[in-house]
């Protein structure tokens, strides 16, 4: 829970003044969208190259060697195995985007450019810190970016880039504590926060917010899916963010998600079954976890098409795959899987082998509601 709450601080310090910059000239804010639009479709080498242009053009300015420290951020964040020989490159870039800033910040405090910036460059080290659980490091990083924000706030407390890391502020100050209750001590140290004004700052953000609008959009579509389960709001930004970066897994996956959620069956087994294609293929990005998750949710969708025995043969692919993954842990894919393993014997009236799943899952940890089902399975035959 230590880790989860650190990483929510970092990524709230990072991501709020992440695409925070004043108006460059015509030619270099055209290379810096453009850049940016490579970055979320992972076209990592015309990103790069987008990014060296703007450092020649303009080798004082934080916004070409942040935005080039972002690709590798993302290197990281899609397939961490294949990328961890990008980690000392990933901090280097940071800490030349720190230095630039600083540099700015020797002569002028105010500077909104070497703010933001300079905030961006701390929050995102700060949860690669906090991911490599180096703590002292991260909660250092994250302290000195929540004042970088302060600083921004005073600076430009309407603009709608700024907006999205006041949104992200607000919601989630207030919704960790609901959700986690074991944070609530923690959160005594930060201000309150408020769920409703937060998500009206995101959705400004996502209309209105010239660098910021898609990670405002990103950020709606976790709030959306994981706290406010509206299913249909996630699913709306789900499919746009993967139908305009189509070559990016995480929009892919969320989509392929939210039609879970919203039970598009038919819709959501083919999406789940082209992402277990790329996964075989060894596609970057594409990685054991999403190989799970697809077999899962390809599971559960054979198992509504009643072709029982290829269901089980995906959910036991899936608990394979979860005990390489969990190691000795209990995750939600193993226990949800080995509940369905019971379900699908019970619906093929293979009453002794249900009963054996169910008794397995009651030595799992309880996840959701696994233990109550599986306790009423055990007292009466699952159907369908």
């Amino acid at each position: 829970m230590k880790r989860f709450f650190l990483s929510f601080l970092t990524l709230l310090l990072s991501i709020s003044v992440k695409a925070q910059w004043s108006i460059l000239d015509a030619e270099a804010d055209s290379i810096v969208r453009a850049g940016t639009n490579y970055i979320y479709n992972l076209d990592f080498t015309d990103a790069e190259r987008c990014f060296k242009e703007v450092q020649n053009k303009l080798p004082a300015h934080p916004a070409g060697y942040f935005l080039d420290a972002m690709i590798d951020w993302w290197r990281l964040t899609i397939d961490k195995p294949r990328s961890e020989k990008f980690k000392d490159v990933f901090l280097n870039k940071i800490k030349k985007a720190i230095d630039v800033c600083d540099a700015i910040l020797d002569t002028n405090k105010k500077n909104i450019n070497a703010l933001f910036f300079k905030g961006g460059a701390l929050g995102y080290r700060g949860r690669y810190y906090a991911d490599e659980e180096s703590w002292v490091k991260a909660v250092s990083d994250a302290n000195a970016a929540l004042d970088v924000l302060i600083e921004c706030l005073k600076v430009a407390p309407n603009n709608h880039d700024i907006m999205l890391g006041t949104g992200i502020y607000n919601y989630f100050a207030a919704a960790i504590p609901e959700q986690y209750p074991i944070v609530k001590p923690l959160m005594l140290f930060i201000p309150s926060g408020d769920k409703k004004i937060g998500e009206y700052q995101l959705k400004s953000a996502a209309s209105k917010a010239r660098y910021a609008s898609i990670e405002a959009k990103v950020v709606l579509m976790q709030v959306y899916y994981t706290f406010e389960k509206k299913s249909w709001e996630a699913l709306d930004i789900a499919k746009e963010l993967f139908q305009k970066y189509p070559n990016n897994p995480y929009f892919k996956k969320y989509y392929a998600r939210c039609l879970v959620r919203t039970g598009d069956y038919n819709n959501f087994e083919k999406y789940w079954r082209e992402i277990l294609k790329d996964c075989i293929d060894k596609k970057f990005g594409y990685n054991n976890d999403l190989a799970r998750e697809s077999m899962y949710y390809i599971a559960l969708a054979l198992i509504r098409k009643k072709d029982y025995s290829l269901a089980l043969r995906y959910l036991v692919k899936c608990e394979e795959g979860s005990k390489e993954i969990d190691k000795k842990k209990h995750s939600s894919f193993i226990v949800m899987c080995n509940l369905w393993m019971g379900k699908v014997y019970d619906l093929q009236e293979n009453r002794n082998n249900a009963i054996s799943q169910y008794k397995k899952v009651l030595k799992m940890t309880n996840y959701s509601t696994s233990h109550e089902e599986a306790q009423r399975y055990l007292e009466k035959p699952f159907k369908q």
